[in-house]
């Protein structure tokens, strides 16, 4: 039988997070101790009334096929979140759910990218923004985002990175892996240089909309800038605030053209998302955010603690972010480091590496997210959790010997 693999598909890699995430399950039964801060999903219940909804669901019968990108009442409940939320103005034809976020972005960029088309990324960057673009035959434009500005995408790096083949620029706020979020004033410069470029379309992944902390207010490109609402696709879901990872709902919004055909090709792969989960999501989005309140002050003391706890850890150096639950700390302090068993670490997959196989903490290296030098790390888990990984990567560190 011949298995040959298409160049399509050999041009990716696996998802990092996630094969990181399933070696240390691996290790894990294999009767190894192992903390797993390496993937994005809220260690939160789903809320409970969202629940009932699906189980009332089941027993209403919705249970058959459904329309292709989303029920009308699913619609009709994401145009008053972005009317309400974002000062969107949406109509049911310009709305397409799908199977989680992800999705969204897949069949977005599927659906309008020719060969040898440009998409603009900034970095670090989620890691499956650029494999997207290489399936659907573009050309992923990667742009190094300075730690010194916050990990964010300037206006005059956004204006030296566009070409004639341009098609689209993906902008990330609250970002995975940095935490970073863009501010009113910052949108609007950048939306300055794409006022200059009407063939730039651009996606907007907010799906850590609500995960911010402090005095740090979300915003997004179309609404901040309403000229550019017409070529925009502003991607969100109920993953991350709702804490519905596993029940994959993703929706947005966008020009009807682009909507229409993000449709045509979701009818010929994964078709509708689950119909008792398209239920459930109705009920989150009509119902109150009361139970974020818990969860915001939780993953606030999480996040304050982590970074001090990293900060004091020699040859490590953590930022404060601002949204999301992850930090991005770097790790080039304890390069050239010699590990007990002879090796020197020389890069930050190196140094990720040692963590797993001495500390047992599984970690995401920061060349997964376009980054090298740093590494990612997760705070969706409990406060004891959080120290106990903590604790264990400073021993680690103190077995490290220097060599200069």
């Amino acid at each position: 039988m011949n298995t040959s693999i298409s160049d399509r598909l050999n041009r990716i890699q696996p998802s990092p997070t996630s094969a990181i995430t399933d070696r240390a399950r691996q290790l894990r039964a294999m009767g190894q101790d192992v903390i797993s801060l390496s993937q994005g999903e809220p260690d939160f219940e789903t809320p409970e009334h969202i629940k009932a909804a699906a189980e009332q669901a089941i027993r209403d019968g919705h249970t058959r096929y459904t329309v292709v990108d989303g029920i009308p009442e699913l619609k009709q409940a994401v145009c008053r979140k972005f009317k309400s939320e974002n000062n969107l103005d949406y109509q049911p034809s310009e709305i397409t759910v799908s199977s989680g976020c992800k999705q969204l972005l897949f069949n977005a960029l599927m659906a309008t990218l020719n060969r040898g088309d440009e998409v603009i990324i900034p970095a670090p960057y989620w890691v499956s923004y650029s494999a997207m673009v290489e399936i659907a035959d573009g050309r992923p434009i990667i742009i190094p985002c300075a730690a010194e500005q916050q990990f964010k995408l300037t206006p005059d790096k956004l204006e030296s990175a566009v070409t004639s083949a341009t098609r689209w620029l993906i902008l990330n706020s609250p970002s995975n892996p940095t935490g970073a979020v863009y501010t009113r004033t910052e949108l609007l410069a950048l939306a300055e240089v794409l006022l200059q470029h009407p063939e730039v379309l651009v996606i907007t992944d907010d799906i850590y909309e609500h995960l911010i902390y402090g005095d740090v207010e979300f915003t997004t490109l179309a609404q901040v800038e309403p000229r550019l609402k017409e070529r925009t696709l502003t991607c969100n879901g109920m993953s991350k605030a709702y804490c519905m990872t596993g029940w994959r709902i993703g929706f947005a919004g966008g020009p009807e053209s682009l909507i229409r055909a993000m449709a045509k090709l979701q009818s010929q792969s994964s078709f509708h998302p689950a119909s008792i989960c398209q239920h459930a999501a109705v009920a989150g989005l009509n119902g109150g955010r009361d139970f974020l309140v818990p969860q915001l002050l939780a993953y606030h003391e999480r996040r304050d603690t982590l970074v001090l706890e990293l900060n004091r850890i020699d040859g490590i150096t953590c930022p404060v972010p601002d949204g999301a639950f992850y930090v991005f700390p770097s790790c080039t302090g304890l390069f050239g480091r010699l590990a007990p068993n002879g090796q020197t670490l020389a890069s930050d997959t190196d140094v990720v590496n040692y963590f797993l196989d001495t500390a047992g903490v599984a970690l995401v290296p920061g060349r997964a997210f376009g980054f090298p030098g740093h590494f990612r790390v997760s705070y969706a888990t409990d406060i004891d959790t959080l120290l106990s990984a903590c604790e264990r990567i400073q021993l680690a560190c103190e077995k490290l010997i220097e060599t200069n």
